[in-house]
């Protein structure tokens, strides 16, 4: 069987984070069809990298894990402090750069030794987001069977130099959107020659009958928000607006928070923290909620907008992501705003047009069956690997 490797700074059935779901699931995927090997660090938590799994090797449903220790914990002073010298001077120099991706971790020169040595033994090497150490030290190494999916978006650090290497390097290029494949060819012109595919990413709904949604919820009507709760992910403008709202008209919607808390979270009779909970219940509770709140700006793909229209619910987003608008634009089952006058006219207008509504949840089902499905994508790997030429 063809051997394949995939990259990425965490990986496991406790990791909470967007881009690492995603690899967990197309190694999965992969494994269908070929032997796949994921290397990654002992890392759970993305703020610290502290080393939380064992090092060494274990079967996850299917694909090889190799986990290697991580150098040192990631430290905010000095994260916060290299951050302000790259980003707040335009004339900072390339070890300044260097410095900061160091910092922003998770440094782990075990993971880059093992790649150094081992890469040749695989068809390709498919290294997962661009940001991080291993993707950003690994990649500019020069494998001739490096691949790389960005999960690219308009955010600071994208405009460092030291990224031009990490993307001149890539032998192909697989992209979630077409938005992030445009945006990448205005940033980095010269990858438009490579070998590339827009892939998408795969929606599946958990097998077998979802669980019973948490007391404190039934019944009641709520807005839900899923995710890392982070001021990155634009949710103290959720909450600053979702408030608001609550003291401007009189509604019964509730708040419901969907995963780990990296910041505080107002105290509010009618804002439900859930905390970290299984994938089954969060489909559960998508699926009786009105509808998602996603606010961040940030955004490659952005699974948990489409597991919501697959479970039948329209979405709220903003609108200063260009990859969440095209979703809404091109499904017809979500809303997009800009400030908060927008943000409480959409919810208004879902609510006093309820065929409407009724529409946009038969849009969503549709727009990920029709675009995210699973077979379609596998057919793309497919494609893209084995006619992969390294060299």
């Amino acid at each position: 069987m063809v051997k394949i490797a995939l990259v990425c700074q965490r990986y496991g059935t406790e990791v909470n984070g967007g881009s690492e779901l995603y690899c967990m699931q197309t190694a999965e995927l992969l494994a269908k069809s070929y032997d796949v090997t994921v290397y990654t660090t002992c890392a759970l938590d993305y703020t610290t990298w502290k080393n939380h799994y064992p090092t060494g090797e274990e079967m996850i449903h299917g694909v090889r894990v190799k986990r290697y220790r991580t150098d040192r914990e990631r430290k905010q002073e000095s994260f916060d402090r290299i951050t302000q010298k790259v980003f707040g001077n335009p004339n900072h120099t390339d070890a300044e750069e260097l410095r900061w991706i160091e910092e922003q971790g998770p440094v782990s020169t075990d993971v880059i030794r093992a790649l150094r040595e081992e890469h040749g033994e695989y068809r390709v090497v498919i290294f997962m987001t661009y940001l991080y150490y291993l993707s950003a030290t690994g990649l500019p190494l020069g494998f001739d069977n490096a691949m790389l999916i960005p999960t690219l978006h308009d955010e600071p650090p994208v405009y460092l130099r030291a990224y031009d290497k990490v993307f001149e390097a890539a032998r192909a290029l697989l992209w979630l959107t077409p938005e992030e494949q445009a945006f990448a060819f205005r940033r980095f012109p010269f990858v438009k020659d490579k070998p590339q595919v827009l892939i998408g990413a795969g929606i599946d709904k958990p097998a077998g009958e979802l669980p019973e949604i948490p007391e404190e919820i039934r019944g009641k009507r709520y807005l839900v928000y899923a995710g890392r709760i982070d001021e990155s992910k634009g949710c103290g403008e959720m909450f600053e607006f979702f408030l608001r709202m609550k003291r401007e008209k009189k509604s019964d919607l509730k708040l419901v928070l969907m995963g780990k808390p990296v910041m505080k979270v107002p105290e509010h009779p009618d804002i439900i923290p859930l905390g970290f909970v299984s994938e089954e219940m969060k489909f559960a509770v998508m699926k009786e909620a009105f509808a998602l709140l996603l606010f961040s700006r940030f955004e490659s793909l952005s699974m948990v907008v489409l597991e919501s229209m697959l479970m039948g619910r329209p979405v709220l987003v903003s609108g200063k992501c260009e990859v969440l608008k095209g979703h809404c634009i091109r499904s017809g089952a979500g809303l997009y705003f800009d400030f908060y006058q927008e943000f409480a006219e959409c919810v208004r207008w879902m609510e006093e047009h309820p065929e409407a509504y009724r529409i946009m949840q038969e849009s969503g089902i549709r727009y990920v069956k029709e675009n995210y499905s699973w077979d379609v994508i596998t057919e793309k790997y497919r494609v893209l690997i084995d006619g992969f030429q390294a060299g």
